[in-house]
């Protein structure tokens, strides 16, 4: 035992010291900051990209019908074709030419976009539901109906579907399934990579060590099997300081950034109120309404974050990232005993991999449906319930399930380090051969 707890030291203090260590503590964070901040300010940067659109409207009933924005403009051309809109538009400061039919009434697909940029699907919506919208109330009024504005006005309903969950002592909170569904992704992802990545440190340290016949000393002093442990256990303890750096950092920068996220939020909603008002045909007060839909939606997604146990979701996470990192990463450290360089691993790679990509695969039908035997078998058998499980954990899973998974989970790793530690006490002094799945079946029934 005092031999292991050696060379997890060696292995932890070795890997901490590298400055790709340091590095990726630090980059990390900001990385997963930044995936939170920059799609607010690569929002902001597209919002002030003004736009401009000609528009030749043939049919003559849409004359400023569509709603512009703080952004996005619309000037309409009197007296000009579309094959003369086309052949000035180079030398005009127009970011597109919209071309309204004639016989858009009957053939609501003949509206054309034209422009030598692939316009967004922002703008693309704006156009469309402003047309549709107008195309709607026309055909409305050919049934003869008085105030039709104000029917329009008194029909219009925005339904959003409030979930309610009853906890075990029989209280009532708020959840929400986008926001599960996120913690859900987000934790089987990371779980994924965090397997992917460390596991593979665990194969090139053994493939390293392997190929400069370090290992020929060292397995003079202790055994393949203290020595494969120890490595993968000193590799699992580097990957928890990282991780816990990460969430320490992470947070760090995200409660910094907080402020400037809120502010830049705010403008982004102002900016979508102002668009959404002007599709109310009943004369409101610009915004008024959807202010109150945005701060509400605003406030049940925080309150809703309250209904994920996040210190269950911790310890899950925890466990089963340990768990699968040791049951994966004993497979790679065989793997990387077995062949004498990297580029030899891809054939025994495949079958290794393939359960976590499975799992990541099945993810949208697992999300779909987290009660049903697909994903409760997913979640049960070892190789893909690191994943899965994670998934399914926010939605709430009975606790025997989680037992039960954790419990094969650690009984599975047992036995693949055992076939491992069978497959590493041979191949790790084995050079020059190519190495067959054969002949790892040799290996596994040598006797001691």
């Amino acid at each position: 035992m005092n031999k292991i707890f050696l060379i997890i030291q060696r292995e932890y203090l070795t890997r901490v010291r590298k400055k790709t260590f340091i590095i990726m503590t630090i980059v990390g964070p900001i990385l997963m900051a930044a995936l939170m901040i920059a799609p607010v300010i690569f929002a902001k940067m597209d919002q002030e990209e003004h736009k401009v659109i000609a528009v030749v409207d043939s049919s003559k009933i849409f004359q400023n019908v569509i709603p512009e924005t703080e952004f996005l403009k619309f000037e309409y051309l009197e007296g000009v074709s579309l094959e003369q809109a086309k052949a000035t538009f180079k030398s005009s400061d127009f970011y597109a030419v919209l071309y309204i039919p004639h016989i858009i009434t009957y053939a609501p697909k003949s509206v054309q976009l034209y422009s030598n940029k692939q316009p967004s699907l922002g703008v693309k919506m704006h156009i469309s539901n402003a047309i549709e919208k107008e195309l709607e109330r026309l055909k409305l009024k050919t049934y003869d109906i008085k105030d039709l504005d104000a029917i329009l006005k008194a029909v219009k309903t925005n339904i959003s579907i409030q979930t309610i969950k009853w906890t075990d002592d029989g209280k009532e909170e708020k959840t929400s399934t986008e926001i599960a569904m996120a913690v859900g992704i987000i934790s089987g992802i990371l779980i994924y990579f965090f397997i992917f990545m460390y596991g593979a440190q665990v194969m090139r340290g053994v493939i390293e060590e392997k190929t400069n016949r370090i290992v020929e000393v060292i397995v003079s002093s202790v055994k393949p099997f203290q020595l494969m442990m120890g490595k993968i256990i000193g590799v699992a303890m580097v990957g928890l300081t990282q991780f816990l750096l990460w969430v320490i950092l992470t947070f760090a920068i995200f409660t910094v950034a907080k402020s400037f996220i809120q502010e830049d939020s705010s403008k982004i909603i102002q900016s979508q109120i102002q668009t959404e008002s002007v599709f109310s045909s009943s004369g409101l007060q610009k915004g008024q309404p959807v202010v109150t839909d945005k701060t509400e939606m605003i406030n049940d997604a925080f309150s809703s974050l309250k209904s994920i146990n996040f210190g269950v979701m911790l310890a899950t996470f925890l466990f089963y990232f340990i768990g699968g990192y040791l049951l994966y990463a004993s497979l790679f450290g065989a793997i990387g005993s077995a062949v004498d360089n990297e580029a030899d691993t891809q054939q025994f790679m495949m079958p290794v991999t393939i359960p976590l990509i499975l799992a990541i695969v099945m993810l949208q039908s697992i999300i779909q449906n987290p009660e049903g035997q697909l994903a409760f078998w997913f979640s049960i058998i070892p190789f893909t319930s690191p994943i899965v499980m994670m998934v399914r954990i926010p939605f709430g899973v009975p606790y025997y399930e989680i037992i039960l998974s954790m419990v094969l989970l650690v009984l599975t790793f047992i036995g693949t380090t055992w076939m491992a530690a069978k497959i590493y006490r041979t191949g790790i002094l084995m050079y020059g051969k190519k190495i067959s799945y054969s002949e790892l079946w040799k290996w596994l029934r040598y006797r001691n």
